[in-house]
């Protein structure tokens, strides 16, 4: 049977069931229904990665969080994923398993200034709803804040609801941070944010690789990556992996491409010979 608008890991379409804060996703890496939580609504984040397919992306912060209208949407569209039709309406057969709620969207989450009451918030309705604990609660996010005292409290609440983080690491040299990810930044500093949020939560690495000019990463980027995310391998619970699944919205789209799936496992393999776990979406 066709499904009508159905959704997969290649269409994320914030709109599909016409709501502010919480929109649906099949999501490639954790392997069935996500439903997530953006905080973004206006297309605002403090970097601006180049492969990101949100549209009219800008510099900033979100606007202040409507907590009553995200509680609203939260609960009404649980109540359909749980126990009204909306799998049957969306979602392919294969892929009707609820696997997590994921604070993802159009921008940096942790940068929403009411993310301490959120967390409270989606805390208060899984346990209504006899999920806390049953299902993931996944932040994924750049790790740019992970410096501030507040956040790494954050983080701690973000753990006891079963939580984990996916820990945005693109490249190992300022140079190579710059040209994917349009930020200044000291890789041993961003370092070591990482290892204070995987000493609050667990946290896996999150990591995207693609086609530059018509070339792969060179061997130099390559070498760099590894030695940065070597270090964080005792403290990490792995690294996800994975390739160009959406088109880029940004300037420099027509300037990416997706890389073999061989190419993504040969990269993997180097890691994995370091005793690190790897996942690759390619």
């Amino acid at each position: 049977m066709t499904i009508k608008n159905h959704l997969t890991t290649t269409d994320h379409n914030r709109d599909v069931v016409g709501l502010k804060y919480i929109y649906p996703v099949i999501s490639r890496r954790a392997g069935g229904v996500s439903v997530g939580i953006n905080l973004n609504v206006n297309n605002a984040c403090n970097w601006r990665c180049v492969y990101c397919n949100v549209p009219n992306l800008t510099r900033g912060t979100p606007p202040p969080i409507e907590l009553d209208v995200l509680a609203q949407e939260l609960r009404t569209f649980l109540n359909d994923v749980l126990h009204g039709d909306f799998m049957q309406r969306y979602v392919s057969e294969e892929d009707r398993q609820l696997k997590d709620i994921a604070f993802s969207g159009n921008g940096e989450p942790t940068s929403a200034k009411e993310f301490p009451q959120v967390l409270a918030v989606v805390e208060d309705i899984l346990r209504d709803f006899d999920l806390l604990g049953k299902i993931k609660v996944r932040l994924i996010t750049n790790g740019s804040l992970m410096d501030k005292p507040g956040m790494l409290d954050n983080m701690r609440h973000l753990a006891k609801l079963n939580g984990e983080v996916w820990f945005k690491v693109d490249a190992g040299s300022k140079a190579g941070i710059a040209r994917v990810n349009d930020v200044t930044l000291n890789p041993e500093s961003h370092l070591q944010r990482l290892l204070n949020c995987a000493a609050t939560c667990p946290t896996f690495i999150q990591t995207c690789m693609f086609g530059f000019d018509g070339s792969p990463p060179s061997e130099t980027d390559i070498a760099d990556y590894l030695a940065l995310v070597k270090q964080a391998k005792d403290v990490i619970l792995g690294v996800h992996l994975y390739g160009l699944a959406r088109r880029s919205e940004q300037v420099e789209v027509d300037r990416l491409s997706r890389l073999p799936a061989e190419w993504l496992e040969q990269v993997a393999q180097r890691m994995r010979n370091e005793d690190m776990t790897v996942y690759v979406s390619a």
